[in-house]
């Protein structure tokens, strides 16, 4: 077997190196550039870290963080979910493969078709509360989208019903590669069915777990915006307001200081590489098992 010294590996990946280098890392390096001016890009003055500091303080931007991090309520909802019904699926019970199906589906299905579909159907006069209204549960009809008080956790509810499927699949695919004698020893010992989610389903689906809490961390951090935006635009009265579109609003739509949102935009990057160095190191010890 050949043996090459590393740097002669290196030279073979030089070209895509570069080509990764070009494409990702220059705009890298302008919205770091962008970060520290005002006004007018990168052509404005240059005021250091000023623009993290207006970040930080302003007001719209705190309460963007309190939702996200409230949106991560999400994350143990969802591996719970997605660990129940893959331990289900997992009996193979008559129709299973129909249930699998129907649960993946919402995955793979474009955010903006959702967020149209159940922006209808959660309005004020929408398909939901018309229902309520004929069969005598009017009492149970409220402005989902239209009340600070409910908007946000609406939002949650629709991410959780969408990304569920993703961590099903993970978790079924592992199951289907644990072994079958240890169930039916645990079956032989007298173990319920909870007993052996816990003692042999949890334990054997731990670094999956893992992977899947990390990413669905990412999602609820970084890339809700599409839910938001498509939905109540970060409304009513700001209670569905995340980072990304906070950013977006900075920078597209004729903010007095865009740089505010490329700031906002390296912060969130930061916050986004912590996550992802964490699920890559998880993805290392997959590959190790």
């Amino acid at each position: 077997m050949l043996k090459y010294k590393w740097w002669e590996s290196l030279l073979f990946l030089a070209p895509t190196l570069l080509v990764i280098l070009f494409v990702f890392g220059y705009p890298l390096f302008r919205v770091f550039d962008f970060s520290t001016r005002r006004i007018r890009g990168a052509s404005g003055p240059f005021i250091g870290l000023d623009n993290y500091r207006f970040v930080l303080r302003a007001p719209v931007f705190q309460l963007a963080v309190k939702h996200n991090l409230f949106l991560l309520v999400g994350v143990p909802i969802m591996v719970l979910l997605a660990l129940i019904i893959a331990a289900l699926l997992f009996e193979q019970l008559r129709g299973w493969r129909f249930y699998r199906f129907c649960l993946f589906i919402p995955y793979i299905v474009a955010i903006p078709v959702i967020g149209v579909i159940f922006g209808y159907m959660l309005s004020l006069h929408g398909v939901i509360n018309e229902l309520l209204e004929k069969v005598g549960l009017g009492f149970l009809a409220f402005d989902w989208l239209g009340n600070p008080k409910l908007s946000l956790k609406t939002i949650l509810i629709i991410v959780v019903w969408k990304e569920v499927g993703f961590g099903m699949i993970l978790f079924l695919a592992r199951l289907m590669n644990v072994s079958s004698d240890l169930y039916e020893a645990a079956k032989i010992d007298g173990a319920n069915w909870w007993q052996a989610l816990w003692y042999i389903t949890i334990p054997q689906l731990r670094l999956v777990i893992e992977f899947f809490a990390v990413i669905s961390m990412v999602n609820l951090i970084a890339w809700v915006f599409s839910y938001v935006y498509v939905i109540t635009n970060g409304g009513p009265a700001n209670s569905t307001q995340v980072i990304e579109l906070w950013i977006f609003n900075k920078v597209s739509r004729g903010a007095p200081n865009p740089g505010m949102g490329a700031a906002a935009s390296v912060l969130l990057l930061v916050v986004s590489s912590v996550f992802i160095f964490i699920l890559l190191k998880l993805r290392l010890k997959i590959g190790e098992e």
